[in-house]
């Protein structure tokens, strides 16, 4: 009977668990996670967990006992020392667990700014478990200053979270705006009105020369030389894939533990998903930091494993909440060319539209579910309406599905 073992208990390693004993698997299955805490999502951490509006067993993604009523050997607070491959054997502690297959779902890890710019110093913290959030959490008082470093997608949810607390919000991004990895100018321009309206000092085209403090952070200078009274940081510069197993049990790395089309890395035996992992895709390598990919190409794997040579085929969706505004973002807009802006319906409502010459890539969607929606659909079906028709208010968004 086959057994399972799988390294990283979050949103990917407790899908794949579920999905394996849904699926009629009845190996043994062990879920190895580095945190005391069972499986939890970690978007809300910088949302809904951090305002206090949402308590922690709201947070897991499911019962604890649902692991024992199950047969999962769920390891909490538990640190794998090492592979061995040969033998199929994973080190945990003293304790060696056999395999006939192992499962990567290792996450990402934030990258942290340097100690030698005061990244060690205490009052600097990264938004990525609950060990982090909780840290923080106190320090979110009304008059205090907060610090954001980095205009991404956590660095503004925080600043939403911030200013809603009262408290003074300055936000720095060293590229020229906001968003600029991942969104067009459009989406940047939004977003920045909708946090300068809520008071957020934001200042992009401006870098983090040091963090200044004796033990805790009590200011920063920035790159034009300006200072900074602070009372904490958050720092949000973006994640790494967590490859440094991986690498040490001599798996192929490339952006990513680098897997085939069915999840599979350079060894048979070993497979990995979520943000971990890069697979196939168009023609080239591709590695999504999203819940959606997490699912689904954990369940794939699951799959796999069974036996069912399935291909993934990732259909990326994302999301993020800021203030009063739920932005849902269908596909990935890489190569785009041209933007199309559709009005929505309602004050502050309207959507994006990315197309590569004629074909629709990806559509970013602020308080316009109708449009997210449709623009999905569409992307996952290959279908790329005409992009006049799209622009036009008049145009029912609906009927752009029967092209």
């Amino acid at each position: 009977m086959s057994n399972v073992v799988v390294i990283g208990a979050g949103q990917a390693g407790s899908s794949l668990v579920a999905k394996l004993r849904n699926s009629g698997f009845e190996g043994q299955i062990t879920l190895i996670g580095q945190e005391a805490a069972p499986p939890y999502q970690r978007p809300p951490l910088s949302k809904k967990y951090l305002l206090g509006e949402m308590a922690l067993e709201r947070l897991y993604l499911r019962p604890e006992s649902f692991y024992s009523e199950n047969g999962i050997d769920l390891r909490l607070n538990a640190q794998v020392i090492a592979i061995d491959r040969e033998g199929r054997e994973v080190h945990v502690g003293e304790d060696r667990l056999p395999y006939d297959h192992l499962v990567m779902t290792t996450g990402s890890t934030p990258r942290r700014l340097p100690a030698a710019i005061g990244g060690d110093l205490d009052g600097v913290f990264v938004v990525r478990d609950l060990k982090d959030v909780d840290a923080m959490a106190p320090r979110f008082a009304p008059g205090r200053h907060v610090l954001i470093v980095g205009g991404g997608y956590i660095g503004l949810e925080a600043a939403a979270v911030a200013a809603s607390k009262g408290l003074k919000v300055t936000l720095v991004e060293m590229a020229d705006r906001i968003l600029q990895r991942v969104a067009a100018p459009e989406t940047s321009d939004y977003f920045r009105t909708l946090h300068k309206s809520h008071g957020v000092d934001i200042r992009e085209g401006l870098g983090l020369e040091t963090l200044l403090g004796d033990g805790s952070v009590t200011g920063a200078r920035l790159s034009d030389g300006s200072e900074l009274v602070v009372d904490f940081v958050i720092v949000g510069v973006g994640i790494t894939p967590a490859t440094g197993l991986a690498e040490m049990s001599g798996l192929m790395i490339e952006n990513g533990i680098k897997v085939n089309e069915l999840g599979q890395t350079s060894d048979p035996a070993i497979w990995a998903a979520g943000d971990c992992a890069s697979f196939p895709y168009n023609g080239g390598r591709a590695r999504l930091e999203s819940v959606p990919n997490a699912i689904d190409m954990a369940e794939c794997v699951a799959e796999n494993i069974m036996g069912a040579g399935k291909t993934y085929v990732p259909q990326p969706w994302f999301w993020s909440d800021q203030y009063d505004v739920k932005l849902q973002i269908a596909g990935l807009n890489t190569g785009y060319d041209r933007i199309v802006t559709r009005p929505g319906d309602a004050e502050g409502a309207t959507s994006f539209w990315y197309y590569k010459g004629a074909q629709l890539l990806a559509v970013d969607a602020m308080n316009e579910p109708r449009a997210y929606m449709v623009g999905k659909r569409l992307i996952d079906a290959g279908k790329s309406p005409d992009p006049d028709a799209v622009a036009d208010p008049a145009t029912e968004l609906k009927t752009l599905l029967r092209g």
